[in-house]
């Protein structure tokens, strides 16, 4: 500054400037954040700029680019969501294969005995690899027996209709209308099946391989059994009980 000249200007000419001095240096810390806050939003701006320079040149169509841009990654975001609600899927919430209305208990043995199979005399424990239904008196069941006639067949098993005392006398009729041209009759006269199993309505003993049994009591019009059946030509696994 020129002492000489008039007050506030300098030998330039230039306008004047208030120029304020603070005693304690640390009065300056707000201005020093401001402007370096200013200076990264600057910055921020510049990448942003940087980035979508591309898609401003008409040789990515310009704008319009953005908008094809934006569905590829609602696109990827979708197909990422599906396959990790697939990946982290429990067991338990996982959708299981349809199973029979009726219920199971544990594998036991096929009891020691005599039936007469088709009026041959035979042990019960040589109806392996099969299906059995036993069929109480005046039992209203024509339609699970013809169900289960269809998936026995399906499954490559034997399939065997079966009663003891006056019931038996219903086995032929049985036999020829829901029979699927597969079942034989079992006579069980010595209630060798009936003692072991004391079915109450229509009972379905799947047998397998090592004449052990899975049991299914009362199944429902929709019961599906085939898959089971599938594994009859292998021994039975679980808890078996030797009669």
């Amino acid at each position: 500054m020129s002492f000489a000249s008039e007050p506030g200007r300098d030998d330039g000419n230039l306008p004047p400037v208030n120029v304020v001095i603070p005693d304690d240096a640390r009065e300056l810390d707000r201005d020093v954040l401001a402007y370096r806050r200013e200076r990264r939003a600057q910055r921020r701006r510049q990448r942003l700029h940087r980035m979508l320079r591309p898609f401003r040149l008409s040789a990515f169509g310009g704008h319009a680019a953005i908008i094809p841009a934006i569905a590829v990654c609602l696109a990827i975001s979708l197909v990422g969501g599906a396959l990790l609600s697939v990946v982290t899927m429990s067991p338990a919430a996982a959708p299981s294969p349809a199973a029979p209305t009726g219920s199971a208990a544990n594998l036991t043995k096929l009891p020691t005995g005599t039936v007469q199979l088709d009026g041959r005399s035979v042990p019960a424990r040589s109806l392996v690899i099969s299906a059995i239904a036993l069929v109480p008196v005046n039992c209203d069941c024509g339609t699970q027996l013809g169900r289960l006639a269809g998936q026995a067949v399906a499954a490559h098993v034997g399939l065997y209709f079966a009663a003891a005392g006056t019931a038996t006398r219903q086995l032929s009729g049985l036999v020829a209308d829901y029979g699927d041209g597969a079942a034989g009759t079992v006579a069980d006269n010595d209630s060798v099946l009936t003692a072991a199993y004391r079915p109450q309505g229509l009972t379905v003993l799947l047998v397998f391989k090592d004449a052990t049994v899975e049991v299914f009591r009362t199944p429902g019009a929709d019961f599906q059994l085939t898959a089971v059946m599938r594994t009859l030509n292998q021994p039975g696994a679980g808890q078996t009980t030797t009669s």
